[in-house]
Protein backbone atom coordinates (compact mmCIF):
# COMPACT_ATOMS: atom_id res chain seq x y z
CA UNK A 1 0.00 0.00 0.00
CA UNK A 2 1.28 3.47 -1.12
CA UNK A 3 0.36 6.66 0.81
CA UNK A 4 1.21 10.37 0.77
CA UNK A 5 1.47 12.93 3.56
CA UNK A 6 -0.10 16.21 3.11
CA UNK A 7 0.60 18.53 5.73
CA UNK A 8 2.95 18.40 8.49
CA UNK A 9 2.30 20.99 10.95
CA UNK A 10 2.02 18.90 14.10
CA UNK A 11 4.28 16.68 15.40
CA UNK A 12 1.61 13.55 15.32
CA UNK A 13 2.53 13.42 11.61
CA UNK A 14 5.58 11.22 13.23
CA UNK A 15 3.44 8.57 14.54
CA UNK A 16 1.31 8.57 11.56
CA UNK A 17 3.75 8.40 8.84
CA UNK A 18 5.55 5.59 11.66
CA UNK A 19 2.52 3.80 11.96
CA UNK A 20 2.20 2.92 8.49
CA UNK A 21 5.50 2.62 7.84
CA UNK A 22 5.50 -0.30 10.37
CA UNK A 23 2.35 -2.03 8.29
CA UNK A 24 4.29 -2.82 5.33
CA UNK A 25 2.72 0.68 3.50
CA UNK A 26 5.36 2.78 1.44
CA UNK A 27 5.08 6.52 0.97
CA UNK A 28 5.16 8.02 -2.22
CA UNK A 29 6.13 11.61 -0.31
CA UNK A 30 5.27 14.61 1.74
CA UNK A 31 3.97 18.26 0.73
CA UNK A 32 3.65 21.09 3.26
CA UNK A 33 2.89 24.27 1.75
CA UNK A 34 5.66 25.81 3.53
CA UNK A 35 8.56 25.23 5.52
CA UNK A 36 7.44 24.70 9.01
CA UNK A 37 8.95 24.28 12.33
CA UNK A 38 8.84 20.37 12.75
CA UNK A 39 10.05 19.37 9.00
CA UNK A 40 13.95 18.95 10.07
CA UNK A 41 12.55 16.51 12.22
CA UNK A 42 10.64 15.10 10.19
CA UNK A 43 13.43 14.25 7.55
CA UNK A 44 15.82 13.75 10.06
CA UNK A 45 13.06 10.43 11.14
CA UNK A 46 12.49 9.88 7.29
CA UNK A 47 14.99 10.60 4.85
CA UNK A 48 13.96 8.46 2.31
CA UNK A 49 10.91 10.00 1.99
CA UNK A 50 10.93 12.92 -0.84
CA UNK A 51 9.28 16.17 -0.64
CA UNK A 52 6.73 17.23 -3.48
CA UNK A 53 6.62 20.26 -4.42
CA UNK A 54 2.96 19.74 -5.51
CA UNK A 55 0.38 18.19 -4.25
CA UNK A 56 -1.32 17.38 -6.56
CA UNK A 57 1.30 14.46 -7.65
CA UNK A 58 0.13 12.71 -5.15
CA UNK A 59 -3.78 13.11 -5.46
CA UNK A 60 -3.03 11.87 -9.30
CA UNK A 61 -0.57 9.31 -8.53
CA UNK A 62 -3.26 5.92 -9.24
CA UNK A 63 -0.73 3.93 -6.78
CA UNK A 64 -1.19 6.18 -3.63
CA UNK A 65 -4.14 4.89 -1.62
CA UNK A 66 -4.32 6.74 1.38
CA UNK A 67 -3.42 10.28 2.64
CA UNK A 68 -2.24 11.17 5.85
CA UNK A 69 -2.44 14.48 7.05
CA UNK A 70 -1.10 16.66 10.18
CA UNK A 71 -1.57 20.16 8.90
CA UNK A 72 -3.01 23.05 10.39
CA UNK A 73 -6.58 21.75 12.20
CA UNK A 74 -8.79 24.41 10.69
CA UNK A 75 -7.28 23.17 6.54
CA UNK A 76 -7.48 19.41 7.66
CA UNK A 77 -11.60 19.13 6.38
CA UNK A 78 -10.52 20.70 3.19
CA UNK A 79 -7.85 19.28 2.87
CA UNK A 80 -9.74 15.42 3.42
CA UNK A 81 -12.56 16.47 0.73
CA UNK A 82 -9.86 17.09 -2.14
CA UNK A 83 -8.28 14.02 -1.47
CA UNK A 84 -11.31 11.41 -1.51
CA UNK A 85 -12.64 13.83 -4.61
CA UNK A 86 -9.37 12.05 -6.22
CA UNK A 87 -10.81 8.62 -4.94
CA UNK A 88 -8.17 8.55 -1.71
CA UNK A 89 -8.90 7.57 1.69
CA UNK A 90 -7.87 10.22 4.44
CA UNK A 91 -6.50 9.98 7.39
CA UNK A 92 -5.54 13.14 9.70
CA UNK A 93 -4.68 13.75 13.14
CA UNK A 94 -7.24 15.37 15.69
CA UNK A 95 -9.46 17.42 15.57
CA UNK A 96 -10.37 16.37 12.08
CA UNK A 97 -12.66 19.39 11.53
CA UNK A 98 -12.88 22.65 13.35
CA UNK A 99 -16.50 23.86 12.76
CA UNK A 100 -19.79 22.22 12.32
CA UNK A 101 -19.47 23.26 8.56
CA UNK A 102 -16.72 21.48 7.94
CA UNK A 103 -17.94 18.58 9.46
CA UNK A 104 -21.11 18.58 7.35
CA UNK A 105 -19.36 19.15 4.03
CA UNK A 106 -17.23 16.34 4.86
CA UNK A 107 -19.48 13.71 5.44
CA UNK A 108 -21.16 14.86 2.61
CA UNK A 109 -18.37 13.86 0.61
CA UNK A 110 -17.64 10.80 2.43
CA UNK A 111 -20.93 9.99 1.38
CA UNK A 112 -21.05 10.45 -1.63
CA UNK A 113 -17.21 9.23 -2.68
CA UNK A 114 -17.50 6.13 -0.61
CA UNK A 115 -14.02 6.98 0.60
CA UNK A 116 -12.38 6.55 4.07
CA UNK A 117 -12.24 9.48 6.40
CA UNK A 118 -10.66 8.45 9.64
CA UNK A 119 -9.53 10.79 12.39
CA UNK A 120 -6.45 9.24 14.47
CA UNK A 121 -7.41 9.34 18.12
CA UNK A 122 -3.89 8.80 19.25
CA UNK A 123 -4.47 8.97 22.92
CA UNK A 124 -6.51 5.92 22.04
CA UNK A 125 -5.19 4.31 18.80
CA UNK A 126 -1.38 4.77 19.93
CA UNK A 127 -1.80 3.58 23.29
CA UNK A 128 -1.06 0.06 23.85
CA UNK A 129 -2.72 0.24 27.68
CA UNK A 130 -6.33 1.36 25.85
CA UNK A 131 -6.27 -1.94 23.76
CA UNK A 132 -5.83 -3.86 26.83
CA UNK A 133 -8.24 -2.41 29.01
CA UNK A 134 -10.72 -2.67 25.52
CA UNK A 135 -9.98 -6.37 25.73
CA UNK A 136 -11.00 -6.47 29.58
CA UNK A 137 -14.20 -4.55 29.11
CA UNK A 138 -15.19 -6.58 26.28
CA UNK A 139 -14.25 -9.98 28.64
CA UNK A 140 -16.64 -8.32 31.33
CA UNK A 141 -13.47 -7.91 34.00
CA UNK A 142 -15.64 -5.07 35.38
CA UNK A 143 -19.10 -5.50 34.53
CA UNK A 144 -21.13 -2.75 32.55
CA UNK A 145 -19.15 0.79 32.19
CA UNK A 146 -21.12 3.54 33.82
CA UNK A 147 -18.66 6.26 33.93
CA UNK A 148 -15.60 7.24 32.44
CA UNK A 149 -12.85 9.96 33.38
CA UNK A 150 -10.51 11.41 31.52
CA UNK A 151 -7.21 13.34 32.06
CA UNK A 152 -5.48 15.16 29.15
CA UNK A 153 -2.91 17.49 30.29
CA UNK A 154 -0.53 18.47 28.48
CA UNK A 155 3.02 20.90 28.47
CA UNK A 156 2.86 23.99 26.87
CA UNK A 157 6.57 24.48 25.50
CA UNK A 158 5.59 28.03 24.67
CA UNK A 159 8.82 28.86 22.86
CA UNK A 160 8.79 25.71 20.35
CA UNK A 161 4.67 26.70 19.22
CA UNK A 162 3.80 28.17 15.91
CA UNK A 163 1.76 31.18 15.79
CA UNK A 164 -1.65 29.03 15.15
CA UNK A 165 -1.15 27.58 18.20
CA UNK A 166 -2.42 30.74 19.92
CA UNK A 167 -5.43 31.43 17.48
CA UNK A 168 -8.96 29.41 18.04
CA UNK A 169 -9.63 29.56 14.53
CA UNK A 170 -7.11 27.47 13.50
CA UNK A 171 -6.97 24.99 16.38
CA UNK A 172 -10.72 24.95 16.97
CA UNK A 173 -10.48 25.75 20.91
CA UNK A 174 -9.25 23.32 23.58
CA UNK A 175 -12.39 20.91 23.74
CA UNK A 176 -12.88 20.68 20.08
CA UNK A 177 -8.66 20.07 19.95
CA UNK A 178 -7.96 17.92 23.03
CA UNK A 179 -11.23 16.54 25.00
CA UNK A 180 -11.75 14.96 21.58
CA UNK A 181 -9.26 12.37 22.75
CA UNK A 182 -11.59 11.85 25.58
CA UNK A 183 -15.10 11.70 23.84
CA UNK A 184 -13.63 9.26 21.71
CA UNK A 185 -12.71 6.83 24.68
CA UNK A 186 -16.02 7.63 26.13
CA UNK A 187 -18.26 6.44 23.46
CA UNK A 188 -15.75 3.35 22.98
CA UNK A 189 -15.77 2.40 26.34
CA UNK A 190 -19.56 2.35 27.09
CA UNK A 191 -20.27 1.47 23.96
CA UNK A 192 -22.64 4.54 23.41
CA UNK A 193 -23.72 5.59 20.25
CA UNK A 194 -24.35 9.27 21.25
CA UNK A 195 -24.38 11.42 24.60
CA UNK A 196 -25.95 14.98 25.75
CA UNK A 197 -23.38 17.55 26.69
CA UNK A 198 -24.04 18.34 30.50
CA UNK A 199 -21.23 20.78 31.19
CA UNK A 200 -18.79 22.52 29.09
CA UNK A 201 -15.92 25.16 30.41
CA UNK A 202 -12.45 26.47 29.07
CA UNK A 203 -10.56 29.09 29.86
CA UNK A 204 -6.95 31.35 29.67
CA UNK A 205 -6.28 30.81 33.35
CA UNK A 206 -2.36 31.28 33.23
CA UNK A 207 -1.01 32.78 29.88
CA UNK A 208 -2.64 36.62 29.83
CA UNK A 209 0.31 37.09 27.16
CA UNK A 210 -1.10 34.55 24.84
CA UNK A 211 -4.91 35.63 25.28
CA UNK A 212 -5.89 33.29 22.22
CA UNK A 213 -4.79 29.94 24.18
CA UNK A 214 -7.55 28.45 25.90
CA UNK A 215 -4.94 26.60 28.60
CA UNK A 216 -8.35 24.46 30.43
CA UNK A 217 -11.09 23.06 29.68
CA UNK A 218 -13.80 20.50 31.34
CA UNK A 219 -16.83 18.60 29.87
CA UNK A 220 -19.24 16.37 31.10
CA UNK A 221 -21.64 14.36 29.21
CA UNK A 222 -23.78 11.01 29.60
CA UNK A 223 -26.35 9.08 27.97
CA UNK A 224 -28.90 7.40 29.42
CA UNK A 225 -26.30 3.95 29.86
CA UNK A 226 -23.31 6.14 31.62
CA UNK A 227 -21.80 9.31 32.50
CA UNK A 228 -18.09 10.98 31.48
CA UNK A 229 -16.24 13.56 33.00
CA UNK A 230 -13.02 15.07 31.02
CA UNK A 231 -10.18 17.66 31.74
CA UNK A 232 -7.93 18.94 29.38
CA UNK A 233 -5.46 21.60 29.91
CA UNK A 234 -1.58 23.12 29.51
CA UNK A 235 -0.29 22.90 32.69
CA UNK A 236 1.90 19.99 32.57
CA UNK A 237 4.91 21.33 35.15
CA UNK A 238 8.55 21.09 33.65
CA UNK A 239 9.60 18.67 36.62
CA UNK A 240 7.54 15.61 34.96
CA UNK A 241 9.61 13.11 32.98
CA UNK A 242 7.13 13.49 29.92
CA UNK A 243 4.22 15.92 28.17
CA UNK A 244 1.61 14.80 30.18
CA UNK A 245 0.14 12.51 33.07
CA UNK A 246 -2.46 11.15 30.60
CA UNK A 247 -5.23 9.30 32.66
CA UNK A 248 -8.36 7.07 32.65
CA UNK A 249 -10.62 5.78 34.95
CA UNK A 250 -12.88 3.67 33.23
CA UNK A 251 -15.68 2.81 36.09
CA UNK A 252 -18.36 -0.42 35.99
CA UNK A 253 -20.63 -2.13 37.82
CA UNK A 254 -18.21 -4.86 39.44
CA UNK A 255 -14.75 -3.53 39.14
CA UNK A 256 -12.99 -0.71 37.91
CA UNK A 257 -9.78 0.07 35.96
CA UNK A 258 -7.37 2.61 35.83
CA UNK A 259 -4.58 3.43 32.84
CA UNK A 260 -1.73 5.43 33.60
CA UNK A 261 -0.66 6.01 29.96
CA UNK A 262 2.66 7.63 29.90
CA UNK A 263 4.13 7.55 33.34
CA UNK A 264 3.42 6.28 36.57
CA UNK A 265 4.55 8.79 38.61
CA UNK A 266 7.49 7.81 41.48
CA UNK A 267 6.71 4.11 40.54
CA UNK A 268 7.55 2.14 37.78
CA UNK A 269 9.44 3.23 34.59
CA UNK A 270 7.97 3.29 31.42
CA UNK A 271 4.37 4.12 30.16
CA UNK A 272 1.05 1.75 29.25
CA UNK A 273 0.29 1.35 33.25
CA UNK A 274 -3.00 -0.64 33.66
CA UNK A 275 -4.56 -1.47 36.96
CA UNK A 276 -7.27 -3.49 37.51
CA UNK A 277 -9.56 -3.85 40.46
CA UNK A 278 -12.83 -6.29 40.77
CA UNK A 279 -14.17 -8.60 42.69
CA UNK A 280 -11.49 -11.28 41.89
CA UNK A 281 -8.99 -8.54 43.64
CA UNK A 282 -6.39 -5.70 42.55
CA UNK A 283 -3.59 -6.35 40.00
CA UNK A 284 -1.58 -4.57 37.22
CA UNK A 285 -0.70 -5.43 34.29
CA UNK A 286 2.32 -3.92 32.24
CA UNK A 287 0.86 -3.71 28.79
CA UNK A 288 4.13 -2.04 26.71
CA UNK A 289 3.53 -5.07 24.25
CA UNK A 290 0.17 -5.37 23.93
CA UNK A 291 -0.96 -4.57 19.81
CA UNK A 292 -1.53 -1.38 18.36
CA UNK A 293 -4.26 -2.61 16.12
CA UNK A 294 -5.32 0.77 14.10
CA UNK A 295 -2.71 1.08 11.04
CA UNK A 296 -3.02 -3.18 10.00
CA UNK A 297 -7.46 -2.68 10.55
CA UNK A 298 -6.95 0.64 8.49
CA UNK A 299 -5.12 -0.84 5.86
CA UNK A 300 -7.32 -3.70 5.66
CA UNK A 301 -10.37 -1.91 5.35
CA UNK A 302 -8.65 0.37 2.32
CA UNK A 303 -8.42 -2.93 0.72
CA UNK A 304 -12.03 -4.93 2.01
CA UNK A 305 -13.84 -1.30 2.12
CA UNK A 306 -14.77 -2.55 5.78
CA UNK A 307 -14.58 -0.18 9.13
CA UNK A 308 -12.65 -2.08 11.29
CA UNK A 309 -10.25 0.72 12.05
CA UNK A 310 -13.17 2.78 13.65
CA UNK A 311 -16.83 2.92 11.94
CA UNK A 312 -17.49 6.33 10.22
CA UNK A 313 -20.91 6.85 12.55
CA UNK A 314 -18.59 6.69 15.76
CA UNK A 315 -15.83 9.23 14.08
CA UNK A 316 -18.41 11.58 13.13
CA UNK A 317 -19.89 11.40 16.24
CA UNK A 318 -16.90 12.31 18.32
CA UNK A 319 -16.41 15.55 15.88
CA UNK A 320 -19.92 16.91 16.54
CA UNK A 321 -19.63 15.82 20.32
CA UNK A 322 -16.65 18.02 20.59
CA UNK A 323 -18.14 20.98 18.52
CA UNK A 324 -20.96 20.78 20.78
CA UNK A 325 -19.00 21.14 23.70
CA UNK A 326 -16.84 23.85 22.61
CA UNK A 327 -19.84 25.47 20.79
CA UNK A 328 -22.06 25.58 24.59
CA UNK A 329 -19.13 25.91 26.65
CA UNK A 330 -19.04 28.60 29.30
CA UNK A 331 -15.42 30.48 29.21
CA UNK A 332 -14.05 31.11 32.63
CA UNK A 333 -11.10 33.77 33.64
CA UNK A 334 -8.55 33.81 36.04
CA UNK A 335 -10.30 35.95 37.95
CA UNK A 336 -13.37 34.13 37.57
CA UNK A 337 -11.31 30.13 39.09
Amino acid sequence: MRFGVIGIDHRHIYDQVRGLLDIGAECAGYWSPSEVSIEKGFTERFPEIPRINDRYQLLEDKSVRLITCAAIPCDRASFAIEAMTYGKDFMTDKPGVTTFEQLQKVKQAQQETQRIFSVNFTERFEVRAVTKATELVRAGAIGRVIQTVGLGPHRLNRDTRPAWFFDPAAYGGILVDIASHQIDQFLHFTDSADAEILIARYGNLAHPADPGLQDYGEIMLANRAASGYIRVDWFTPDGLATWGDGRLTILGTEGYIELRKYIDIAGRPGKDHLFLVNNKGTSYMDCSKADLPYYADLRDDIFERTERAMPHSHCFKVCELALAAQSVATRIDAKDS
